[in-house]
């Protein structure tokens, strides 16, 4: 069984983040193809499987706004690809662009909870009367990765429909991505791993016998992200300071 395995990278690094906290270390020097086949290798109806590809998709972590997380991370890619702990590396690209939206706060599930006019802060129109209940809008940079999902998305597809791969493994919590595991499920077994310490996205879910079946699913704990780290160095590659 030739398995693929496609990782979004920042969904991932974003899970670890959630485990750990910003800024801790041991676990960003993760290593990729020994963490697919630990999980793989727990699956007892998957008899045999054996990793086919491991294709990585990021983007570029912009030098010129944050000149050490470039460089890290362009260290990291490199020692993925020298110690063929990937096979490929997809990438997107991040779009910087102005936005605005209400201000609030959030509720205990996280939902937003807007914030309007009252006192001691009250909103007054030209006339000085008050205005209570109006809605404060703020102006605001913001900085999205793009392509990630859909490079896991394109990469599944195309190397299912092309019959490259006898099952799948996706690591991501995306719900972007319910359409092309929703297909991929028909053809081949998929494995769907959580990286963050949330639920698993409704859409990501499934049953196990689900079109072709043998499907399963997984969350990432601490233990997994540090039980499965590179080589320090690898090759020629140095794991960064407090990583």
């Amino acid at each position: 069984m030739r398995v693929g395995v496609y990782v979004d990278g920042f969904n991932l690094y974003h899970g670890g983040r959630e485990h750990f906290g910003r800024g801790a270390a041991g676990w960003r020097w993760l290593d990729i193809r020994s963490l697919a086949a630990d999980l793989i290798g727990r699956r007892r109806n998957w008899v045999g499987a054996t990793i086919d590809r491991v294709v990585y998709c990021t983007a570029r972590i912009d030098g010129a706004t944050n000149e050490s997380g470039h460089r890290d991370q362009d260290i990291y890619l490199k020692a993925l690809l020298a110690t063929e702990s990937v096979d490929l590396i997809e990438y997107g690209y991040f779009a910087a662009r102005v936005k605005r939206a209400p201000l609030a706060t959030a509720d205990p599930r996280g939902r937003p909870i807007l914030t309007t006019s009252r006192w001691p802060l009250m909103v007054r129109d030209s006339t000085e009367k008050d205005v209570p209940g109006a809605q404060f809008m703020v102006s605001y940079a913001h900085r999205e990765e793009k392509g990630s999902d859909v490079n896991v998305a394109a990469h599944l597809l195309l190397d299912t429909l092309e019959r490259r791969i006898d099952a799948a493994v996706v690591v991501s919590n995306d719900s972007d991505l319910r359409l092309p595991i929703e297909q991929a499920r028909q053809r081949i077994p998929v494995g769907t791993v959580n990286p963050s310490r949330h639920q698993l996205a409704g859409a990501l879910r499934g049953q196990e016998t689900g079109g072709v079946g043998r499907h399963w699913w997984v969350q990432l704990d601490r233990a997994a992200f540090c039980a499965h780290q590179l080589p320090d160095p690898s090759k020629t590659y140095a794991k960064p300071q407090g990583w």
